[in-house]
């Protein structure tokens, strides 16, 4: 489960969309306050899904190969084909600088509501519940499942909480090296969702294959 959810944490973190939104609201009016409450909001959705998991499961893992287990497995299969298919059509798509979004350019004068509501809808959720499917074999009794969940939690949070500290302690020099940042990830941001689609959804579809059979 270890590896797996490492693996998910870094796809994650390094998704640019969420990071595009950020580097916007802290760019705007009251930036670095509304920032926060994007990154806390953002945290909280996630421990609020691995919670969701938990209780389920009451943190004791379905036998192998029982129904529940099966079933997250095949969760996870089914998630990591429709990774590799949406890489694959990413990838097939006419590869040009990308302009940003109308929408997205609105989040400068965001409220802080509007910053939360984003942080929510701006998480990738087919690897969030990728996270979630292999959260069902976390054993609350081990002391390394607690570990792993909580450096999940914080890898999956690790760049937007860098910005956040980087504009909230160095401002000055923030505002020219994040957007220099968010030019680099409007050029390339297509190139991203296609290598961190496939990588996660060839390694779940591989996983999961080995643990079915």
């Amino acid at each position: 489960m270890t590896l797996d959810m490492i693996l998910i944490g870094l796809a994650i973190t390094l998704h640019p969309l969420p990071a595009m939104a950020l580097i916007l609201l802290l760019s705007g009016d009251r930036g670095v306050r509304k920032g926060l409450v994007f990154v806390l909001a953002w945290l909280a959705c996630l421990v609020l899904v691995i919670a969701g998991v938990l209780l389920l499961t009451g943190g004791d893992p379905p036998k192998k190969h029982s129904a529940p287990s099966t079933a997250a497995v095949a969760l996870k299969l089914a998630i990591g084909v429709g990774l590799i298919l949406y890489g694959a059509y990413k990838q097939r798509k006419e590869k040009r600088p990308r302009e940003e979004p109308a929408w997205l350019g609105r989040l400068r004068n965001a409220s802080g509501w509007s910053a939360a509501g984003m942080a929510v809808l701006l998480q990738p959720w087919g690897m969030v519940a990728a996270g979630a499917a292999t959260v069902v074999n976390a054993d609350l009794s081990q002391g390394l499942t607690w570990l792993t969940l909580m450096f999940y939690c914080l890898l999956s949070t690790s760049t937007l909480l860098a910005m956040e500290l980087y504009a909230t302690f160095r401002p000055a020099r923030a505002e020219a090296r994040l957007q220099a940042l968010m030019r680099a990830i409007t050029t390339h941001q297509d190139q991203a969702v296609v290598v961190l689609s496939l990588a996660v959804g060839l390694w779940l579809t591989g996983r999961s294959i080995f643990e079915l059979t």
